[in-house]
């Protein structure tokens, strides 16, 4: 039987160095998300934040790039809206300032990226009686972050669209 953990001691042999070096291979993450992943694996506040600023000075965390590209690839590949890239980010404890510039910079039109993803998703509900199918869109657009008013407007027009070609 392994004895008890002692508080203050990580589960994890590794040193918090190559801990927070771990964490980065696998992807890039925010200061936040990395003070609260060590942490949580057992060192000290302290010793976490300063080795943070220790990666942070060398540029290996940046929340203004993970930002940049966190909204870029929401935006570009998964077509979401303002909405869920601000609140991934914020709940990854990007500040809302950060947040702001990224979502600047990534630009686009919301209302093309929405129709797009309706159009796509319009195709795969074509069995289903307009109600559902609608009310399903609709919700699918919600959910990824586009506003109630457009969400209507785009699963509207992609199914009406889609209805057109398939007659």
């Amino acid at each position: 039987m392994t004895p008890p953990r002692q508080a203050g001691r990580p589960k994890n042999p590794l040193s918090l160095h190559d801990r927070a070096l771990r964490l980065l291979a696998v992807r890039q993450r925010s200061r936040r998300e990395l003070e609260m992943r060590l942490v949580a694996a057992g060192f000290e506040r302290v010793e976490v934040r300063e080795e943070l600023d220790r990666l942070e000075s060398v540029g290996l965390v940046d929340d203004e790039r993970f930002a940049l590209e966190f909204a870029e690839h929401a935006a570009t590949r998964r077509l979401s809206g303002r909405r869920a890239v601000t609140s991934s980010l914020g709940a990854k404890g990007v500040a809302r300032d950060v947040i702001d510039r990224a979502l600047a910079e990534v630009g686009g039109d919301e209302e093309e990226r929405a129709a797009d993803l309706a159009r796509t998703r319009a195709a795969r509900l074509m069995g289903l009686p307009p109600e559902a199918a609608f009310r399903r869109l609709f919700s699918f657009l919600v959910r990824r972050g586009y506003d109630s008013a457009l969400a209507r407007r785009v699963a509207t027009d992609a199914l009406r669209l889609q209805a057109e070609s398939g007659e």
